[in-house]
């Protein structure tokens, strides 16, 4: 194992512990989680692995196989002794030993190799993947005892409070929750979870996510102004968050501009989920294709968080015969999905490539998308 073998080479000694954690797609409910409403992604076979060793003081030495080392050069550690040291993506790691420690557990140093292979910049949120492989492993090393759910949570303390970047539970959870062949629907107000079966392939179906090679960047500031946009027109409205806006027509009827686009896609949305899961109970699976389309629409239009390059992935998808598609994640670049009949694939792949070409832009890259288990220990 990579991360093994590098982290006898950088520290001399065997990692006490070893965590996989995933990244996700979300199959639909897209920027509800914040809102206090439905979400349901799924854990994909790619993520970040955590090797893991305590140390007897309070420094934590960081490698990473995917950092800067020049060509033909293995990365050096970074020694993190204070935690205005951390920089850019090291903040998320120091951001979990500083949430165990506000939270009041007794969590010294470590020495950690971190190795990933989720797509960059591909909306599969890596770096929900780090956090939550460096809190497991950090939970088991340390025997804190602590549920799936809480490390989650601490894991998303890290990235609101320490990095900055206001995100809900979704991407969490979903990597410390999911099960293998289920896509884990979450009360994000209630954070009450449920794993319900997906068995695609008994439909002759898959999953086609297609990575445009947007710019993905939620830190710049346009995540976070539509979370404002809700958060002011909760306040409008009288509501605690927009998941309990009952009366849709009376709700728009009192605002204008975007508080009203981000209400009708908050509350149609999570309409959406629920329509969705119910769906999945009646085994209409070949039938959830609708629902994406109009949730794409709605990110589009109302929520104002898509690309040119995901809006024409989605068009070209469907021109080939997707059943569905929509772009998945917080938006402004990153990935578009597409449920596909297995005989469809190629078909879909092809015509999203060309409709690129047309255009000048970089060909998009495809990867099949398998429903894939939450964090767990390698060893």
């Amino acid at each position: 194992m990579r991360a093994v073998d590098a982290f006898r080479a950088a520290y001399g000694r065997d990692p006490e512990r070893v965590w996989h954690a995933p990244g996700r797609v979300n199959l639909i409910g897209e920027h509800t989680d914040y809102n206090d409403g439905f979400v349901l992604p799924f854990a994909v076979p790619w993520g970040v692995t955590a090797a893991v060793s305590r140390r007897d003081d309070d420094t934590i030495r960081l490698l990473s196989l995917q950092g800067s080392g020049g060509e033909g050069q293995a990365p050096e550690p970074l020694v993190i002794s204070e935690y205005d040291q951390a920089q850019g993506w090291s903040r998320y790691v120091v951001g979990v030993f500083w949430a165990l420690r506000e939270a009041g557990h007794a969590v010294r140093g470590a020495d950690i190799v971190i190795d990933g292979d989720v797509p960059q910049g591909a909306g599969l949120s890596s770096s929900a993947a780090l956090e939550v492989s460096v809190a497991m492993a950090l939970d088991d090393l340390y025997e804190l005892g602590l549920a799936r759910l809480d490390l989650a949570l601490l894991s998303q303390k890290a990235e609101n409070d320490f990095v900055g970047m206001p995100c809900g539970i979704m991407d969490q959870a979903a990597s410390a929750l999911s099960r293998e062949g289920h896509v884990l629907f979450m009360d994000c107000r209630s954070l009450a979870t449920r794993n319900v079966p997906l068995d695609l392939a008994a439909e002759g179906l898959q999953i086609l996510i297609i990575d445009t090679g947007a710019h993905h960047e939620l830190a710049d500031g346009q995540y976070a102004r539509r979370r404002r946009d809700c958060e002011s027109a909760a306040a409008h409205l009288g509501v605690r968050a927009l998941r309990d806006v009952t009366d849709l027509a009376a709700a728009l009827a009192r605002l204008d501009g975007d508080e009203r686009k981000r209400v009708q896609h908050v509350v149609t949305e999570n309409h959406r989920v629920e329509a969705l899961i119910g769906l999945l109970r009646a085994g209409a699976v070949r039938e959830i294709g609708a629902l994406l389309n109009a949730s794409h629409i709605s990110l589009r239009d109302q929520y104002e968080v898509s690309s040119p390059e995901l809006d024409v992935a989605v068009e070209a998808s469907l021109r080939g015969g997707a059943r569905g598609a929509r772009m998945t994640g917080g938006g402004f670049g990153g990935s578009a999905i597409a449920l596909v009949a297995d005989d469809r694939a190629d078909q879909v792949r092809a015509e999203v490539v060309k409709a690129y070409e047309e255009r000048g832009w970089a060909a998009p890259r495809f990867f099949p998308a398998s429903l894939a288990a939450g964090a767990h220990r390698l060893q």
